[in-house]
């Protein structure tokens, strides 16, 4: 990749009046000192909300068998949950076009801390018999929605500050290092996670932990994020383009996001339960297990979007492309598993697929719009990962419960549906392509 300009104009506001911005020299590109610190933050503060969320997914099969609830009414109860998920994100984008893109991150955050600690209580309190087991499930979902309402506003933020800044040359290298968060948290909360089942605190132990983490990261991003508020247009100029989630050089990219993201939202739910089931063991004693399995998802996620995507310079349509493969791969794997260590196998390659597929469709539905619609199309992307776990995670506890290899056929039904777009609808065979000459292509906001 060729060397690339500075970007001084956005560091001066992150830097300060007076300051002059300090550029780090990669082997890559030229990154400004204050850019890449606010990049950095974001980053951390996706990680903390996934960390937070994959430990508490770690934890939801045993908190289900313990309050002897069936698996498929442990799964539908975050349904409303993701339901607000899916509802939320365009509101956010909006006020972050309005209000800053650093305001919005803040709100997510907060939602995702409140909701972790709400959680933790009704926890704590049901497996002491103080309420019944419905009751606190209740509770949880209740707390769980506080998330799904806010926590949505930090991804569409996060995207959006960053297409902000940088051009098409950086943005998918920079939204691929973003979305890796998610992997690298994947990893953080289920390795953390059996620590902090002790005995004073329980299961509910790890959602205490993550929520006061949540608290500090607060702090430490309110202090240290440089302004996200988007430079002052006029309104005709700053607002969206209408109906964006049918426009043409949007809608694959939506479409595809919702295949291969919902065979994600599938594994992440039978994963607890499929592999209580292949090792035998009562819902404590097997935590350890999940989590094993849980870290090497994490960890394939990972060398997909920390090493091959900038080891082979891959574009969206390659990362597209690849990405359908490996989930279609790793679902068969997982549908003829036989052992615990098949379910980890194939859960990782599945993983590696989508550390390959989310960077692709997020970079290169930024990349077909221009400055203005950068908001929007964030609040699109964070819409369907929302919609993704609505009904496919219930859907495919019920068919596990039904047939273990049930949801992880239906999975690589919808891996080779998503590989068959990536091939045949235009804007994802060419997606992340040179503009043509005639066309201008999308600078950072000035």
């Amino acid at each position: 990749m060729a060397s690339l300009p500075s970007q001084s104009t956005h560091d001066d506001e992150a830097l300060g009046e007076g300051q002059s911005p300090t550029v780090v020299h990669t082997k890559r590109f030229r990154v400004p000192e204050g850019r890449e610190r606010a990049f950095m933050l974001l980053f951390v503060a996706t990680m903390t909300a996934a960390a937070g969320n994959t430990a508490l997914q770690s934890v939801l099969p045993a908190i289900g068998r313990s309050f002897e609830l069936s698996d498929t009414l442990i799964a539908g109860a975050f349904a409303l949950s993701a339901l607000f998920w899916t509802l939320t994100p365009g509101l956010w984008a909006r006020l972050s076009d309005t209000h800053g893109r650093k305001t919005m991150v803040l709100l997510g955050l907060g939602g995702f801390t409140l909701s972790m600690i709400g959680i933790g209580i009704s926890v704590s309190v049901g497996l002491a018999g103080l309420i019944g087991s419905v009751t606190a499930l209740v509770f949880i979902v209740i707390s769980r929605s506080l998330y799904g309402i806010f926590g949505s506003a930090t991804p569409t933020a996060a995207q959006a500050y960053i297409a902000d800044r940088t051009n098409r040359e950086e943005r998918t290298e920079a939204l691929s290092i973003q979305a890796s968060a998610q992997g690298l948290g994947t990893v953080i909360g289920p390795a953390l996670a059996p620590l902090f089942v002790l005995p004073f605190v329980g299961l509910a132990g790890p959602l205490y932990v993550f929520a006061a983490v949540g608290i500090v990261v607060w702090f430490i991003v309110r202090r240290y994020l440089p302004s996200g508020d988007v430079p002052r247009q006029s309104l005709s100029a700053r607002t969206p383009t209408p109906g964006l989630w049918k426009d043409p050089r949007v809608l694959p990219f939506l479409v595809f996001g919702f295949l291969v993201t919902s065979t994600q939202a599938i594994n992440i739910s039978v994963l607890g339960f499929h592999v209580l089931d292949e090792v035998a063991l009562p819902p404590l004693e097997a935590q350890s297990y999940v989590g094993i399995a849980m870290l090497a998802g994490a960890a394939a996620t990972l060398m997909a979007q920390w090493g091959l995507i900038r080891m082979f310079r891959l574009e969206p349509r390659d990362l597209i492309r690849w990405g359908a493969v490996l989930a279609l791969v790793g679902n068969l794997i997982s549908a003829i598993a036989q052992d615990f260590y098949g379910v980890v196998l194939g859960y990782a390659v599945m993983s590696m697929g989508l550390g390959f597929a989310r960077p692709g469709f997020m970079a290169g539905s930024s990349l077909a719009l221009d400055a203005r619609d950068q908001g929007a199309v964030a609040g699109l992307i964070v819409s369907v990962m929302g919609l993704c776990f609505l009904v496919p995670p219930v859907l495919g506890v019920a068919l596990y419960e039904w047939a273990a290899p049930a949801p992880f056929v239906l999975n690589a039904f919808m891996a080779i549906a998503s590989l068959a777009l990536a091939f045949i609808w235009h804007p994802l065979a060419h997606a992340g392509e040179a503009v043509d000459p005639g066309e201008t292509p999308t600078p950072p906001v000035p």
